[in-house]
């Protein structure tokens, strides 16, 4: 099997669709799946909060974007690290 990657906006009660508070990725292979979440350090980490989701945590929504969308949120998240906000 190929690669397969899908994005995810998270969306919390402080974000929104429009504005999610982050991204996370599932990368498929022939190795299985993994999730990684684009964190505040500014790189893909491992994050276990999709399976959670699927698990039936509500804590979070885990909305599909296209790849051009979560590359717009991890801008947005590298432009916010590089201000005091």
């Amino acid at each position: 099997m190929a690669e397969n990657v899908t994005y995810y906006a998270i969306i919390d009660e402080f974000s929104s669709r429009d504005r999610p508070g982050g991204v996370l990725r599932r990368v498929m292979n022939d190795d299985g799946n993994i999730d990684e979440v684009f964190s505040r350090d500014l790189r893909w980490e491992f994050s276990p909060l999709l399976y959670a989701a699927e698990r039936g945590d509500t804590m979070f929504d885990f909305v599909p974007v296209s790849e051009e969308e979560a590359s717009r949120i991890v801008t947005r998240i590298r432009e916010q690290a590089g201000t005091d906000e």
